[in-house]
C-alpha cells in the first residue's frame, strides 16, 4: 500500500469521525423540556421530538381538555409540583401565567429555565406561542409550518363567512356565554362574524338565563357537542326544548370544548370546523 493511500484512508477516518462527532453534538444539543400546564404540553407535544418531551401536566391525558390525550399517554406523567421536575434535571420547562407561582418559583430557584407562555386571546397570540414554542424545541421550522395551516385555514373560514356578518353566540353549560375576550371569541371575531355576546355586555365570559339567550336571537349558536341526550342538569340547559326550536341541527356550530380551551394546533381544526358548519348555510 503506498503513501498516497495510507495518508487517504487517514483523512477519511477523520472525516468520518468529526461527522459523527457533530451528529453527537447535535443530538445532545437538544433540549430536554417538560410540561406542567395542559396548554403547553399540546404545543410541546406538537413541535418536539419524543425524546425532548421529558414529562407532562397531569392534565395532559384528560380528553375533556386535551386535544392530544391519546399522545399524551406515550409520555411521562408529572404531578405537575416542582419536586419531580427537579429530579428529571431538565433543560428547561414550559408554564404558563395560571401555573402555581410558588412552583414556577421554585424551580427558577433551583436555576431551572422556567419559561411562560402567554394566555393567547388572538390569532396574533396565537403565532407568537407556536414560534416561542418552536424555538424553545429548536425545531423553528415546524412552528412556521403550524403557523401557515393556521393562516390558511383562517383565510378559508373567512371566505365561508362572506356575505352579510351573521351574529353568532357560544353557548355551554348552564347558560354560559363566551365572549370576545377568549380565544373562542377571536376566532369567531377572525373569521368575520359578530360576536352576539357584545349586546349583553359580555366582555370574556359569564352565565346568563334562557330567556337572555331567546330575546337576543342569534343567527347561529356554538356548543361544544351535538348529544341530543343530556347527562346532568348543566347540559340540560343546552337542549332545553326553546333553545331547541330556535336552533335546530342546521343553525348550531359543533366545536368541541377541547379544541379551544388552548391554543395550537387544534386551532386550526377548530377552524376548519367553523368553516364547514358556515359552508352548509343557504347561499345569503
Amino acid at each position: 500500500m503506498d503513501g498516497t493511500a495510507v495518508i487517504g484512508r487517514a483523512v477519511l477516518r477523520l472525516a468520518l469521525a468529526a461527522a459523527l462527532a457533530g451528529t453527537t453534538a447535535v443530538a445532545q444539543a437538544a433540549p430536554r423540556i417538560a410540561s406542567i400546564n395542559v396548554c403547553t404540553d399540546q404545543l410541546l407535544m406538537a413541535l418536539a421530538d419524543p425524546a425532548q418531551i421529558a414529562g407532562l401536566s397531569p392534565y395532559a391525558r384528560d380528553p375533556a381538555s386535551s386535544w392530544m390525550a391519546e399522545r399524551a399517554k406515550a409520555f411521562r406523567r408529572l404531578s405537575g409540583e416542582a419536586e419531580d421536575v427537579l429530579a428529571l434535571r431538565v433543560d428547561a420547562v414550559a408554564a404558563a401565567p395560571f401555573t402555581r407561582r410558588a412552583t414556577r418559583a421554585m424551580l427558577a430557584r433551583q436555576g431551572v429555565r422556567v419559561v411562560e407562555f402567554p394566555v393567547a386571546q388572538s390569532p396574533e397570540g396565537v403565532r407568537d406561542n407556536l414560534r416561542l414554542m418552536g424555538e424553545l424545541t429548536g425545531h423553528p421550522d415546524r412552528a412556521a409550518a403550524e403557523i401557515a395551516r393556521f393562516n390558511a385555514a383562517l383565510a378559508r373560514v373567512r371566505t365561508a363567512a362572506a356575505g352579510p356578518r351573521l351574529r353568532v353566540l357560544a353557548v355551554s353549560r348552564r347558560g354560559w356565554i363566551t365572549g370576545r375576550h377568549s380565544l373562542l371569541g377571536a376566532l369567531l371575531d377572525a373569521a368575520g362574524l359578530a360576536n352576539a355576546a357584545d349586546d349583553l355586555g359580555i366582555a370574556a365570559g359569564g352565565l346568563q338565563p334562557l330567556e337572555a339567550i331567546v330575546r337576543l336571537k342569534p343567527d347561529l349558536i356554538v356548543v361544544s357537542d351535538d348529544r341530543d341526550l343530556a347527562t346532568d342538569q348543566g347540559q340540560a340547559f343546552v337542549l332545553h326544548p326553546a333553545l331547541e326550536r330556535l336552533y335546530p341541527p342546521d343553525r348550531r356550530i359543533v366545536i368541541p370544548d377541547r379544541l379551544t380551551v388552548c391554543d395550537g394546533p387544534m386551532l386550526t381544526e377548530a377552524l376548519d370546523r367553523l368553516g364547514a358548519a358556515l359552508a352548509r348555510l343557504p347561499r345569503r
